[in-house]
Order: structure tokens, then sequence, then C-alpha cells
């Protein structure tokens, strides 16, 4: 029986007075993938943000109810959110590296832990870049500037600077968006072969996409959680006409 490892329950969320999360009650398992879907602006990015409170840096925010990591409620006081996200990571929909070289992107996380032995970082720089299917485009370029890789391998050096200060938990906020199709099958690729050793969590318009790489799908529709199932149960066999209304094309 796969063990819970974080779990909402009744989860608000205000941008001022607007209600972007309904009260979503949601449990996610350990080692699975998760699939969050639904049209643009239904509250699965936002939901993806209160994981690891990345909403916190927008103004004029309220969240009430509980989102439980490990059975603590991370927004209670004893809450250290920079630890937090390290424990859960987050990849973005633009690749993101930071404007230095490939190697203090991935130790960048490792030296704020404390971690100086540069034979440690050396191999934990190789294990993250293998880890994310990217070593062997960037091997020779360790010291070259991130940014002058392609869209596709800066979005892996990202995952493997996530996966450098090994979290339980990877949110993906539409990680292949912004990338062409041979790059984003890299991606998922990738996905797939980290599955089981990470939680994941993955916000992607892609149908096809999350029913090739996720374990569970959870359909949004205006701030609601309509629908939350294994994916070929949603895909194939979904319980709510909003559900397949939209797997099947007729909105969003």
């Amino acid at each position: 029986m796969a063990e819970t490892i974080i779990s909402t329950k009744d989860l608000h969320l205000y941008y001022g007075q607007n209600e972007a999360l309904k009260g979503i009650n949601l449990t996610l398992n350990e080692g699975e993938i998760t699939a969050l879907i639904g049209p643009s602006g239904c509250g699965k990015s936002t939901f993806l943000r209160c994981l690891n409170r990345m909403n916190d840096l927008i103004p004029n925010v309220t969240t009430t109810g509980s989102v439980l990591y490990k059975e603590q409620d991370i927004f209670g006081p004893k809450t250290d959110i920079v630890d937090l996200r390290k424990e859960i990571g987050m990849v973005f929909q633009q690749p993101n590296p930071f404007p230095f070289s490939v190697y203090e992107n991935i130790t960048y996380g490792l030296k704020l832990k404390g971690i100086k032995d540069k034979e440690q970082l050396d191999q934990i720089v190789e294990e993250s870049l293998k880890a994310a299917s990217v070593w062997d485009d960037v091997k020779d370029k360790l010291h070259a500037s991130a940014l002058n890789l392609s869209g596709g391998q800066q979005q892996r050096v990202c995952i493997a600077r996530v996966l450098a200060v090994d979290p339980a938990i990877i949110l993906l906020d539409e990680p292949t968006s912004a990338l062409d199709p041979v790059s984003s099958g890299k991606i998922e690729n990738t996905l797939l072969e980290l599955k089981g050793k990470y939680t994941m969590v993955i916000v992607t318009h892609n149908m096809s996409q999350a029913s090739r790489i996720s374990d569970k799908t959870a359909f949004f529709l205006n701030g609601d959680l309509i629908e939350f199932n294994k994916t070929k149960n949603i895909f194939l066999e979904p319980q709510e006409k909003q559900t397949d209304d939209y797997i099947s094309g007729r909105f969003g």
C-alpha cells in the first residue's frame, strides 16, 4: 500500500477577494506522478504552488485549510520555508537556470547547505546531471554558462539543480510547454526514469502527456477539484460529465 506523503484538507486560497481554490481535498502518495489538468485559470498552478508555499511570494494572498507534509502542517509556525523548499523542489514553465556555469547551478543549493568538499560536490553534480538525462550533453561544458544551452538542456539542468539537494517531492509547472516536441519527449523520459524515487506533481495542458506519464490525474475547473482518480480511469471512464467534456475537447 502506497504511503501518503502530502495531503490537503479544505484548502482555500484567495487573491484579494477572488477565491481561486475552493476547499481542495487531495492526497498524494510517495513515488507516484500526479498530473493536474484543466483549462487555463482553473487553479491547478495555484494549487501546485501551495504545496511548497510559493504563493507566499504573491501579495494579498490568503490561504485557509491545511497542507500536511509528513503529517505536519506546512502553514504551521514551526515550518522553515527554506528547508521546506529543499524537500519540495520546483521546476517552472520557462527554463530558469541561474546566469552562471552549469556546475555552479547544480552546486548552488548544496553550498547553501554547507557542503564545501570539492570531491563531494563533483560527485553530486555528475549524479544529478545523469539522473536528469543531461550529463552527456553538458559534461564538457560544466564551467560554461548554463544560458548557452538549448531550452531543453536548460530545463533538464533545472531538474538536476532540484535533484541535487535530494528532495522528496518535485513540483513541475508545465515544464515542457516552452519546448519543442523532441525536448519535451526527453523531459518526459527523464520524469519516467525518476518515478518511484521521487513523488512528482505536474501541471500540464497536454492531455496525452498526462496520460503517458502520470499514475493519477486531478481535474480542476473554476477553483474546484472536479475529479481525482487513477489516470486510466480519468481518461477512459470519467465519473463526472465535466471531466468527460474536457478530456474529449468539448470545452477548454
